[in-house]
């Protein structure tokens, strides 16, 4: 068996994994590549194999970054299975066709500025056509059924609490009288996440591909995450203010929902303002998910499924309004009373959420709650470190808002998580390929696999192959044009955000307040000075151990 990584390696974006056993060629998730411009430009690469020869492609869940790139995968010749969970399917169903949409919006956008400038016209990466006409490819299973494919190959999928549908996927292939089980985590879910289960335990595995998103650190405020939010929401609301709290589409909207319904269950008496304060899902895919979320009762846990039992809807309450329309978002922003607003995208970098922030940055009576990670260079992450002023659909805006933000909602299990995941093993792998984080990370956590199982791991590159023998897994040559590619484009990626930080910097820092040495203001500067060393040598570091 071999098993070459095509993404998320060395990185937290575009999984995609390619094992070749017993003449069938199968696909481990096929996601796109999403952040920076420059690194977004690996999706137009070819696929480094024969699209048509792919036999199956088995989804562990359906964020964008595991499945972005199915429709590319169909338009240009894939005839096999898709493989995954019904609640999978669903989300995929709406969520393809919205990037599709995507994909033609920006391409028409950048065709306006090339056609002026005289330049070659572009293609989208697909279209919503496209994304359509992929799901004709998708045959959904159960949790826990045990499918027998063509090659002697089977599978199973389990639950890893991250997103609605999302799996843990055990593959069995037998080769020459003997049989490898690999597993595989997907993206493993945090504990106690609201409405869904925590991730289930797998009891062995030959070889494990793990996630690290958060192999080097904890999450905060896990515990008091519930109060913390309420807290921030009452506060808010009684100083005459609106709660604007950028939101992932899938997942953490239907989250944060479920939090306010369950908190107004619990305080009936204490709380008496959530009966009344509007609260506004203004995110179309949004709004469409939470209607898939509606209808796979089976994913929820037993507190989301006690609700539901007793005749009350977790995701839904009598002044939980759903804005659909353009018009209808733009009203959001004439109203008086305070409300909370939950709006996409949840970095900032795109969606109806850019309007609602540019209309609450300046108030210092709103709050702005991050519930999500925020990478580096987003406008989310610019806000959350403290900047002053901000440009947002070509105007500048003073930041006087109150700004927060809770760790505890991330999707992704943190190092304990993680560990505690793995420690439920009864037979530890002969190698774990660590997958889906950034090297710092990926290092850390390999570090604490070794010095607390023993467990010998590898954190491969883009490119790499290995063949998974019954004793071993031995290298094999590596696909060089993707490792280096995805190099020179992470490089020139970061290169931009330094360039971006320095910008922001110099334009943000107030001159005056340090002439009469303003604590703050001196703390702020320093701790951007000292990021941007960190990114210089990180860059360095890259082009040292690299070429």
């Amino acid at each position: 068996m071999k098993l070459t990584f095509l993404g998320a390696a060395q990185t937290v974006t575009g999984s995609c994994y390619l094992m070749e056993a017993n003449n069938k060629k199968v696909l481990i998730d096929c996601g796109m590549f999403q952040g920076h411009d420059k690194e977004e430009d690996l999706n137009f690469e070819p696929f480094p194999f024969d699209v048509g020869s792919i036999d199956y492609l088995f989804l562990t869940h359906a964020h964008i970054d595991h499945s972005g790139k199915i429709p590319k995968l169909c338009k240009e010749g894939f005839k096999g299975e898709i493989i995954c969970t019904k609640a999978t399917a669903d989300l995929c169903s709406i969520m393809l066709p919205d990037s599709g949409y995507i994909q033609e919006s920006e391409i028409e956008w950048k065709n306006r500025k090339r056609k002026r400038a005289g330049r070659p016209l572009l293609e989208p990466l697909y279209t919503y056509q496209d994304a359509l006409n992929s799901l004709k490819y998708f045959k959904p299973v159960s949790y826990h059924e045990v499918i027998n494919l063509d090659g002697n190959i089977t599978i199973k999928f389990s639950d890893a609490g991250h997103i609605l549908g999302s799996s843990i996927l055990e593959i069995w292939v037998r080769e020459e009288n003997s049989e490898i089980k690999v597993v595989f985590t997907g993206d493993l879910g945090n504990y106690d996440i609201p409405l869904l289960r925590d991730p289930e335990f797998i009891e062995s595995a030959d070889y494990l591909i793990i996630e690290s998103t958060y192999g080097n650190r904890m999450h905060k405020e896990n515990e008091n995450k519930l109060r913390k939010l309420m807290n921030i929401i009452e506060e808010t609301i009684q100083n005459g203010g609106n709660v604007v709290i950028p939101s992932f589409a899938v997942g953490r909207t239907q989250e944060i929902i479920y939090e306010i319904h369950k908190y107004r269950q619990l305080y009936q008496k204490d709380m008496e303002f959530l009966k009344t304060v509007p609260v506004y899902v203004d995110s179309p895919l949004a709004i469409s998910a939470t209607e898939i979320f509606r209808k796979n009762l089976d994913c929820y846990d037993e507190e989301a499924r006690t609700y539901i039992e007793n005749g009350d809807n977790p995701l839904d309450f009598p002044n939980l309004i759903f804005t659909r329309t353009p018009d209808e978002s733009k009203m959001l922003n004439e109203k008086k009373e305070p409300c909370i607003i939950i709006s996409a995208s949840g970095m900032c970098e795109a969606g109806r959420i850019r309007h609602h922030l540019k209309h609450n940055l300046w108030r210092e009576d709103s709050t702005v709650l991050f519930v999500g990670y925020q990478a580096p260079g987003t406008l989310g992450r610019r806000i959350l470190d403290g900047i002053k002023k901000v440009k947002i659909l070509g105007e500048e805006i003073s930041i006087k808002a109150r700004i927060e933000s809770i760790e505890g909602y991330s999707g992704h299990a943190d190092q304990k998580g993680l560990v505690n995941w793995v420690s439920h093993l009864k037979k530890m792998p002969k190698k774990t390929f660590i997958v889906h984080g950034e090297i710092e990370a990926q290092k850390v956590f390999a570090k604490l696999l070794k010095d607390k199982f023993g467990i010998k791991t590898v954190i491969p590159q883009r490119g790499d192959s290995y063949e998974l023998t019954p004793f071993e897994a031995k290298s094999k040559e590596s696909i060089k044009h993707l490792r280096d590619n995805f190099i020179r484009l992470q490089l020139l990626a970061q290169l931009d955000m330094l360039a971006e930080e320095v910008y922001f910097l110099t334009n943000n820092v107030d001159q005056e307040a340090l002439n009469i040495k303003e604590d703050e203001e001196i703390k702020i500067l320093q701790t951007k000075i000292e990021e941007i060393g960190a990114s210089i040598k990180r860059i360095n570091s890259i082009i040292k151990g690299s070429f």
